[in-house]
């Protein structure tokens, strides 16, 4: 049974992977992390009967929860500023991370990896654990490879509530198409576009468009935009509940418990459709 600790245990995201992970008969959590609701049991915050009685701890000692533990996997779906010294933390310990904050800094990512391949540590870090999203990805590429003279363009919609923008589906969609045509993403990426003169250069090779709608409680839609001389393509997938996120989460879990290879691996690795 793999002994995992949840990071962001009671937010959004964090409570549906928590009350997943109580469910399954393959997880054990041994420890859940989160600044609110400290020393409140997370089976009863989550809806969920936990014999372990699990109480939330406050992520201020998470070294101490880690060595008093010794989880075999943490899980993190919590804000970038907590993943980033929560994560660091965990792989320094030899804990393997299933990361799926969005919004994480080059620098952290950089020396994540550089922990992960010395320490020979494997981690999961992925914008988006859907099934479907990971599936949308692989057609987006796909489709990239067939009209590479046609303007492209990303368009997501999320919540009202979400920080980071575009969102972090949004840009690995538009590296993945990016990587499909053979450019560089931060030379053709076009984040909007602003009021006045502002016409686009034609070609996703010049540019890549994207473009976010933040409104009510959209839970996230993501579009890609094919258009050529007289004709379209339009590739799109709507989350309808988070729980396809967390679900992908828990299959993560599973995946790095058995992983060996000190890399750090794609969803797409994970379901098996790279």
């Amino acid at each position: 049974m793999t002994k995992i600790i949840i990071l962001g245990a009671i937010g959004s995201m964090g409570s549906l992977v928590s009350k997943l992970a109580l469910e399954d008969k393959q997880i054990n959590v041994v420890a859940a992390v989160d600044v609110n609701k400290i020393g409140n049991e997370l089976g009863s915050l989550v809806g969920v009967e936990d014999p372990n009685k699990i109480k939330i701890s406050d992520a201020k000692k998470l070294q101490q929860i880690v060595n008093d533990t010794k989880p075999d996997v943490a899980v993190d779906f919590s804000t970038a500023k907590a993943t980033e010294i929560n994560c660091l933390t965990c792989v320094k310990s030899k804990i393997k991370c299933v990361i799926g904050t969005t919004g994480l800094s080059q620098e952290f990512l950089s020396e994540f990896e550089k922990q992960v391949k010395s320490l020979k540590v494997p981690a999961v870090i992925s914008s988006n654990m859907a099934t479907g999203v990971n599936i949308f990805f692989k057609i987006a590429s796909i489709i990239t490879n067939y009209v590479k003279d046609w303007d492209i363009e990303v368009i997501e919609a999320h919540h009202n509530r979400k920080v980071d923008s575009p969102s972090g589906t949004a840009l690995t969609v538009g590296k993945v198409i990016a990587e499909a045509l053979g450019v560089k993403y931060d030379t053709v990426a076009k984040y909007g576009r602003a009021f006045g003169p502002n016409k686009r250069q034609v070609g996703a090779k010049s540019e890549i468009g994207i473009h976010a709608i933040r409104a009510g409680d959209i839970v996230g839609d993501h579009l890609v935009l094919f258009a050529g001389p007289g004709e379209r393509i339009e590739l799109k997938h709507q989350v309808h509940s988070r729980n396809a996120l967390a679900t992908g989460a828990i299959k993560a879990i599973k995946f790095l418990a058995e992983a060996k290879e000190s890399k750090i691996y794609s969803m797409q690795e994970v379901l098996g459709i790279k």
